[in-house]
């Protein structure tokens, strides 16, 4: 049976999501704030918003004049979202063979792949780079989605696994006496049951790969293979910091974010919280 929570506590809780939303936000809204700010208003008062006399567009004709962070953003953008279409088909087919499947080494295989989640991918950079060198894949995008998908894809299998247990398997045994083969029900009557699943590992899989800085700086340093956040790199000098610069090109980086929140936001939740309340 449901658990419900009287009014009061319904008030209470939307009141601490509030709470803790705007904790969250503040530190973007403090970067977006000071990026229409000149560098003078930005270390004389950074919580004030942007007025006519502090008002600046220095930092966003710095980043559109010098360097091309338009393909700096593209270059994220191909590299995130190949990472993420490989991480979500792997993760969801290997996910399907470990809790559909019953062979030797099931159990193995699921905690040998849940070692990724506890192992860091980055102790491996030396070889990893080494691997990359004998293929010729170095400044190549090629490099990072192999990187990112592998990185990707333990946490992936191991969320998903979860929630394809829970499908029903007399939906599953109708399909096949229908005549379905194992990719259709796979495709067409599993899948769509874990949306919430798949929304929850876009997201949390999407993140660390557009915020990285280790792995393009290792394997894609070149100007034509650099990513948002490496870009903005070239505005962090040894002694001199342009943060209008760095602050308006991070404000930028946070907008494919944002949307991508917006748009599996409901999905999101329901996955987060699939099971939390019976």
């Amino acid at each position: 049976m449901s658990a419900r929570l009287s009014p009061a506590r319904t008030i209470a809780a939307h009141a601490v999501l509030l709470t803790y939303t705007l904790i969250a936000l503040f530190p973007v809204f403090v970067i977006v704030i000071n990026s229409f700010k000149s560098r003078k208003a930005i270390f004389a008062d950074p919580l004030a918003l942007p007025m006519p006399g502090n008002f600046d567009w220095v930092g966003y004709e710095t980043v559109l004049k010098q360097g091309d962070f338009f393909l700096y953003f593209q270059n994220s953008l191909i590299v995130t979202v190949a990472s993420l279409f490989f991480v979500l088909l792997f993760g969801a087919m290997a996910a399907f063979a470990l809790s559909e499947y019953r062979f030797k080494g099931n159990t193995l295989m699921g905690l040998y792949l849940a070692l990724g989640i506890m192992i860091p991918i980055r102790l491996g950079t030396v070889a990893i780079l080494e691997m990359m060198v004998a293929s010729g894949l170095v400044n190549t995008l090629t490099a990072l989605v192999l990187v990112y998908t592998a990185q990707g894809l333990p946490l992936a299998v191991f969320i998903l696994a979860e929630f394809m247990k829970s499908v029903s398997d007399d939906l599953k045994n109708a399909g096949r006496i229908d005549g379905l083969s194992e990719y259709r029900i796979f495709f067409s009557l599993v899948l769509p049951l874990v949306r919430p699943a798949m929304a929850t590992v876009a997201v949390f899989t999407m993140i660390p790969i557009w915020n990285d800085l280790w792995f393009p700086l290792i394997l894609a340093p070149a100007e034509e293979t650099k990513t948002v956040t490496l870009g903005a790199q070239v505005f962090i000098g040894q002694f001199v910091t342009n943060w209008n610069a760095v602050l308006a090109a991070l404000s930028l980086a946070i907008v494919p974010v944002l949307i991508l929140y917006l748009i599996s936001s409901r999905q999101l939740i329901r996955g987060i919280t699939a099971g939390a309340v019976k």
